[in-house]
């Protein structure tokens, strides 16, 4: 009689098959794009200090990554135009539907461009993607179907509070209850037939994003939504190491009133900054491209091994 676990593995086998095409096929796209596929450290001495994603130890004075972008951005400012990578992050106490503590992203960056010209570049890549897995225009997920042609919607944060939410903007960054109505109100009412950019997040939730021109309260910053799950989130990149120091300090703070545990100042990838140029750059959900074009609502099927079955 074959194991729980076992039979559990043979189940997942054709949605593993197609996790394997479509990394094959980003990266064709990256390649073809002229990007260089970089390698940088899983272990690293301090992550950011974003105030609502933890990091999990791994020792006395490291940290297992909750992304790649310090090591990348430091790349960035060394000279290196167009880089991707794709790998393991880490985050405590994660864990849902759509969550696992330990998860693949995909992340790059681009020198010369903006967050407008990165959503189109998500555009190409999941064209390609879907192109070279033989699925055409449309994806059935979850009893709907997404229409992808070009261009894809765009919604600013402050449109979907008007349209979606029973509190303003900025009645919900006062009461700190962004989140909680992001989730709860605005994200179930977005468009699932069609994929949707996200974007001008308010600048105070912009830790590492560029404010921008003309528009003090408004940072270059996007999430990308499919079939109502969020995918991406990208931003014109901060380069002023003075005030990417300032919002560190201002995380710190905010961790620390949360009972939270403060995290090392990454000197190293302040004081690369300041030479970094105008760059773009997104964390892709690996795991959860996988999720929409195997058409399951659970992360544990796409991955060959969750925690629990260990």
């Amino acid at each position: 009689m074959i194991d729980p676990g076992q039979e559990r593995l043979v189940e997942k086998k054709d949605r593993l098959s197609l996790r394997a095409r479509v990394i094959i096929s980003i990266r064709r796209f990256f390649e073809e794009s002229g990007y260089l596929e970089v390698d940088t450290p899983i272990i690293i001495p301090a992550p950011a200090p974003e105030v609502h994603i933890d990091a999990i130890r791994a020792g006395y004075d490291r940290f297992l990554q909750t992304s790649p972008e310090l090591c990348m951005k430091r790349l960035m400012a060394s000279g290196y135009p167009k880089i991707f990578q794709i790998c393991k992050c880490f985050r405590e106490s994660e864990r849902g539907h759509n969550h696992l503590p330990e998860f693949t992203i995909l992340e790059w960056y681009r020198s010369g461009i903006d967050y407008q010209d990165l959503m189109m570049e998500c555009e190409e890549m999941i064209h390609m993607v879907v192109r070279d897995l033989g699925i055409g225009q449309t994806i059935a997920y979850l009893g709907d179907r997404i229409d992808l042609s070009r261009p894809w919607d765009r919604l600013s944060v402050e449109e979907a509070f008007n349209c979606y939410s029973s509190t303003s903007l900025n009645q919900a960054l006062e009461e700190d209850r962004f989140d909680e109505i992001m989730v709860l109100e605005i994200e179930p009412r977005l468009n699932r037939k069609r994929p949707l950019f996200l974007y001008d997040y308010p600048a105070s939730l912009a830790s590492l994003a560029r404010i921008k021109e003309k528009k003090p309260d408004v940072s270059e910053r996007f999430e990308l939504y499919l079939g109502g799950l969020e995918l991406a989130n990208a931003f014109s990149e901060l380069t002023d190491a003075g005030e990417q120091a300032r919002r560190f300090d201002l995380d710190q703070e905010r961790r620390k009133r949360m009972g939270k545990s403060s995290y090392p100042i990454p000197e190293k990838f302040l004081k690369a900054l300041d030479t970094m140029p105008p760059t773009a750059g997104i964390a892709f959900g690996l795991d959860r491209l996988v999720m929409i074009l195997g058409n399951t609502d659970r992360i544990d099927d796409v991955v060959a091994f969750t925690p629990e079955e260990l």
